[in-house]
């Protein structure tokens, strides 16, 4: 491989990283606060993509304008999906909430299946997605370019919201002690709200990008990078937003990296992935950079 082919590949997984990196951070996200991995996360990456699908095409309203909305109407429904779904077993045992997150990720991928249709629809993208760049020898598309540094933007916003303002230290607060936190007087199912909120919204800009990036969209098109993206934050440290970030930058490169050197392997890069999930858990599973947490019953 030369130097600007492998240059070029380094580019590519960057980019897909990113992206699983936007979906770990909402798992990682729920984890800290409630110890329980949110299933149905994957399946809101899918809602966000056909949010903006269907305002961009129905609707017709402006590519940016339709991304924002969508961003807005993801993390509302995340707010729902809390308050239907997990505030009633908040105190039940944690296998109540990991079976309720099983029922919701089943549900909306059948209510899409249902109401869109099985047929994969075709994402419009924005011109400056589908511009080439020539870096020396590289050829280098505008999406594989402007992902990483969207996410990097995202990602800026999100860590100075979870550690320079009030709600974030509430979350803080949620993750470390969640009793002692409600004895102070903070009203923890808000800022658990809260926190699905901003998952939501990031699993939304992870499933517009990965629809610009692979330009069509299905009901059932959140499941892999979900489990890569859960991947990810296991690698990088459950329960750790810095470590969900490294997480996927790795699985993203371990993923484009496989085929690039091995072309052969290209069929068995999901096995890759999760072979190294299988060599964390046993030889580090806190983690890159996580911690040992207690269990919360």
């Amino acid at each position: 491989m030369n130097a600007s082919v492998f240059f070029q590949q380094l580019i590519n997984g960057m980019s897909l990283g990113s992206l699983y990196a936007l979906l770990a951070i909402g798992y990682t996200m729920v984890y800290g606060i409630l110890r329980f991995i949110n299933f149905a996360h994957s399946d809101i990456f899918m809602v966000g993509a056909y949010f903006a699908f269907f305002s961009i095409v129905i609707f017709r309203i402006p590519w940016p304008i339709a991304a924002i909305l969508s961003i807005g109407l993801t993390a509302l429904v995340g707010m729902a999906i809390d308050r239907v779904a997990y505030r009633p077993v908040r105190d039940a045992p944690r296998i109540s909430a990991l079976i309720t997150a099983v029922g919701v990720s089943s549900f909306l991928e059948n209510l899409g299946l249902v109401t869109v249709g099985a047929r994969p629809k075709a994402f419009e993208s924005p011109s400056f997605m589908s511009k080439l760049f020539h870096i020396g020898d590289a050829a280098i598309t505008g999406v594989a370019i402007w992902v990483p540094v969207i996410t990097l933007g995202f990602l800026i916003v999100m860590m100075y919201i979870v550690y320079k303002t009030k709600v974030g230290m509430a979350m803080r607060a949620v993750s470390t002690d969640i009793d002692a936190t409600r004895l102070m007087g903070v009203d923890v199912d808000k800022v658990i709200s809260y926190t699905f909120a901003l998952g939501s919204a990031l699993a939304a800009v992870g499933g517009i990008l990965w629809a610009c990036k692979y330009p069509k969209i299905s009901p059932l098109m959140g499941v892999y990078p979900g489990w890569k993206a859960f991947t990810a934050a296991v690698v990088g440290g459950i329960g750790s937003i810095p470590g969900a970030m490294i997480g996927g930058f790795i699985i993203g490169l371990i993923e484009v990296m496989t085929v690039a050197i091995s072309p052969g392997l290209s069929g068995y890069r999901d096995g890759v992935i999760f072979l190294v999930l299988v060599i964390f858990l046993l030889l580090r599973p806190t983690g890159i950079l996580g911690e040992t947490l207690k269990e919360k019953v």
